[in-house]
């Protein structure tokens, strides 16, 4: 187990560094000057930034001293804000996107399940049909659509919801929503998938045959087997979800990562794109590392194998 634990660690790391470095060149080569647009910064503050993060230097002398900084958790100082730190603006923004996360996962997580659930066990019968109906619009239809709908109808003609902004529970109900109708339908489609695959397995075959009766087929067998697939993507998943979807941010007018990193990108803020790609990426291998050593655990397979 240890030697499983070492290589995940080092591959994360790899993952990491491989991340920071080509998102670092790739926002270098975007066209235009940070400085040439509209700022907040003095002249003064602009060339001490052009100083401090070596600017005026070769390429690959930024690249050294970013990731020099990069090593001592120092994210940079945003190109637009005067003296506010990537890290400040982290510590900000990210409680509000995951707590977003959290409210859409509490709805996703419980119902997609659920939903699956169903669907195998009522497979071909019109209770599977609705299941997969609601899988399949949850998976074609956009996030903004569904916000934008949302917003309409609940907020615009029926005013039970603000429409936008972040200032209470009331104004949590629709993004969440918007945000957890997706994950929802993947999980409602994995975990049909699961249970029915699980169901031809010989071991239901025989608790069958030892006299179970459904339900506790399908709770002490069924279901704890079938969630294996399921843990696998829900690293990913909870990842992207706590991070917040950038634009059912910007269509609710929520002050989470989204905003800050679609402006950042939109004024050419290196520092402030580049941190937040390094923070999201950090997170999300992070809860991959998390999901490969769950799994380790659920399923030796895994560790022998490796």
């Amino acid at each position: 187990m240890r030697k499983y634990i070492i290589k995940r660690i080092l591959i994360s790391l790899l993952t990491i560094w491989l991340l920071a470095t080509v998102s670092f060149f790739l926002l270098r080569s975007l066209p235009g000057n940070p400085f040439q647009t509209e700022v907040l910064l003095s002249e003064e503050a602009q060339q001490r930034m052009i100083e401090y993060y070596g600017y005026n230097e070769p390429l690959h002398q930024q690249y050294l001293k970013y990731m020099g900084n990069l090593l001592q958790g120092d994210l940079g100082y945003s190109l637009k804000y005067v003296n506010r730190s990537v890290n400040s603006i982290i510590s900000d923004s990210f409680p509000v996107s995951a707590e977003l996360g959290l409210r859409a996962l509490a709805i996703a997580l419980p119902i997609g399940l659920l939903l699956g659930v169903i669907a195998a066990r009522r497979r071909g019968k019109a209770a599977d049909y609705l299941c997969v109906f609601v899988a399949v619009i949850g998976i074609s239809v956009p996030s903004f659509i569904v916000g934008t709908l949302l917003q309409y109808s609940f907020s615009v003609k029926l005013n039970w919801f603000p429409v936008a902004q972040w200032k209470g529970l009331e104004y949590t109900i629709l993004p969440s929503i918007a945000m957890g109708l997706g994950l929802l339908a993947t999980l409602t489609r994995l975990m049909r998938a699961s249970m029915l695959e699980v169901t031809t397995q010989d071991y239901i075959k025989t608790a069958k045959a030892k006299g179970l009766n459904e339900r506790q087929i399908v709770w002490r067998h069924q279901l704890r087997n079938s969630m294996l697939p399921i843990v696998t993507v829900l690293g990913p998943l909870v990842a992207n979800v706590l991070m917040g979807t950038f634009v059912v941010e910007q269509i609710f007018a929520i002050p989470g990562l989204g905003l800050h990193f679609v402006q950042s990108v939109q004024s050419l803020d290196y520092t402030m794109a580049l941190g937040l790609t390094v923070f999201f990426g950090a997170f999300l291998v992070t809860a991959n590392f998390i999901v490969d050593l769950v799994y380790g655990f659920i399923d030796p397979r895994i560790r022998v194998a490796d």
